[in-house]
């Protein structure tokens, strides 16, 4: 009988497709990432990992980088950010960077996951490490990219130095008056300590 083994099982093979598959996709995404790092990590060996074939991946994830993010359930896609930020005039670059930033943070959800990224890096060295590894390529090497100034990935890490600060001020310690300031207030502010950075 077609699809059966011996004895009327079914004949063992690729893991079809399903929210299940998904399931077992990110769990091996979750390992492979977490034991080689995300620049080593691959496709097929996630795909091994989980039982299907790495055509399956393409298909529901379509990049290694947007795997990364769902298997980590990060919230917004740097590449995007980035193609967003860099599309306007260079003179507003840093206004874009703190309007773009503090929209994520005030959205509730997203703050919610994003906090706990943040509190599950700091709290072990390997979630750090994954985090740092996929930052620097997918968001630092593509800002520094477009900045025609020295030391640009500084640059940029500097800009991250402030977002990652004020995240904590505002939204973990809650420092008054910075916790409860309106966006509308922080945006300029910190749009000008940006456009520093990023512009000279």
């Amino acid at each position: 009988m077609s699809g059966t083994g011996t004895g009327g099982t079914k004949a063992r093979g690729r893991r079809p497709g399903g929210e299940d598959t998904k399931g077992a996709v990110l769990a091996a995404a979750r390992a492979e990432f977490a034991a080689r790092g995300y620049q080593k990590a691959s496709m097929r060996a996630i795909a091994r990992g989980a039982g299907v074939d790495a055509a399956l991946l393409h298909h529901y994830f379509g990049t290694k980088d947007r795997l990364f993010m769902a298997s980590l359930e990060f919230p917004f896609d740097p590449k995007a950010v980035v193609e967003q930020v860099f599309a306007g005039d260079p003179a507003t670059v840093g206004e874009r960077v703190a309007g773009f930033v503090l929209g994520l943070w005030e959205q509730p959800a997203v703050r919610e996951r994003l906090l706990a990224l943040v509190r599950t890096a700091a709290a072990s060295e390997e979630v750090a490490g994954l985090m740092r590894d996929f930052m620097v390529v997918e968001l630092v090497g593509r800002v520094a990219e477009q900045l025609e100034l020295p030391d640009p990935e500084l640059r940029v890490e500097l800009v991250m130095s402030q977002i990652v600060g004020l995240a904590m001020a505002r939204y973990v310690i809650a420092v008054e008056p910075l916790a409860s300031a309106p966006p509308e207030v922080l945006a300029p502010l910190l749009g000008r300590t940006v456009q520093g950075y990023l512009a000279g």
